[in-house]
């Protein structure tokens, strides 16, 4: 598909972001907004939003997907202190405004769900619908224990067959089902040649931030935040190997916002990687679905 457009645009303080564009501009169909993970990128949604955008959820339209400052081919901020919930927060904001998107469905995946919560307690016109992607109020700190030890700290692959080893040891466990295929178009996703050497697609100084957490003291949850999508249509995924979404959680979830669907993607763990045929076809059925 080729009406892709790659958009660079000044956030609130003046940071170079860059979104992807999909889709026709001009569709009466509710647009997506697609925000990734922690130390993810646009590039994530390539598959789901070519099949969103080309007419798999209830006809063509619009999708963009967006590149958190220090993600992507967003620019690195000088301060690691502005990789924060808030900052990023009003950078999406105004990123949709420069588009002129005016209401959304969104799908987020991990931190991209908290995002969600937040814009639905702050912001609530802005969404009509939700997919929740292995993320919810409650986050187990083992899931965060282990995401901190590996952000901004692996080595460097000298091959992408090193990188695949590499993120197979990491990660194997959580993710069982993934093919030799899989794992390498995940190294693909997550790492990127410059300069002879295979780097991340992040700002390392993100480990910054994760250092800040003390996983000893008890998290706070975000219950109220979520009760704000209570009015929404709402699905969301979790993967059976899941660290930091809890099926307690899930059930919890379900039994406070009544008419939420859920998805279960077997064989991986945090996050679903939404590269799979059945769970693209679960998310683009439940996006149209939404009333517009």
């Amino acid at each position: 598909m080729s009406d892709v457009q790659s958009r660079f645009l000044s956030g609130p303080d003046g940071l170079k972001l860059h979104l992807r564009d999909y889709g026709p501009r001009d569709s009466a169909a509710l647009p997506v907004v697609c925000l990734p993970g922690l130390a993810r990128t646009a590039e994530d949604f390539a598959v789901l939003a070519r099949a969103i955008a080309g007419g798999q959820a209830g006809g063509p339209r619009r999708v963009v997907a967006l590149d958190y400052r220090g993600r992507g081919l967003s620019a690195r901020d000088p301060d690691w202190r502005n990789y924060d919930l808030g900052v990023e927060s009003a950078d999406i904001q105004s990123l949709l405004a420069a588009v002129e998107i005016p209401e959304a469905i969104f799908v987020g995946t991990s931190r991209g769900g908290l995002h969600c919560m937040l814009l639905a307690a702050f912001r609530p016109t802005l969404l009509r619908a939700v997919v929740m992607n292995d993320i919810g109020p409650v986050l187990e700190p083992r899931g965060l224990a282990r995401i901190r030890g590996y952000v901004g700290k692996l080595p460097r692959p000298k091959s992408w067959a090193d990188a695949v080893a590499m993120f197979q040891q990491v990660s194997g466990t959580h993710f069982t089902a993934l093919s030799e295929a899989d794992w390498m178009a995940y190294a693909r996703l997550t790492l990127q040649e410059t300069d002879g050497q295979l780097v991340p697609r992040y700002d390392p100084m993100l480990m910054k931030s994760l250092e800040r957490m003390d996983l000893e003291a008890p998290l706070p949850d975000l219950w109220p935040q979520f009760e704000a999508l209570g009015h929404l249509p709402l699905l969301v995924i979790r993967g059976e190997n899941s660290d930091l979404l809890s099926n307690a959680t899930l059930a919890d979830m379900l039994k406070r916002h009544p008419g939420a669907q859920s998805l279960i993607v077997p064989g991986q763990g945090h996050a679903p990687l939404l590269l799979d045929a059945p769970t693209i076809a679960r998310i683009c059925a439940f996006i149209a679905s939404v009333q517009t």
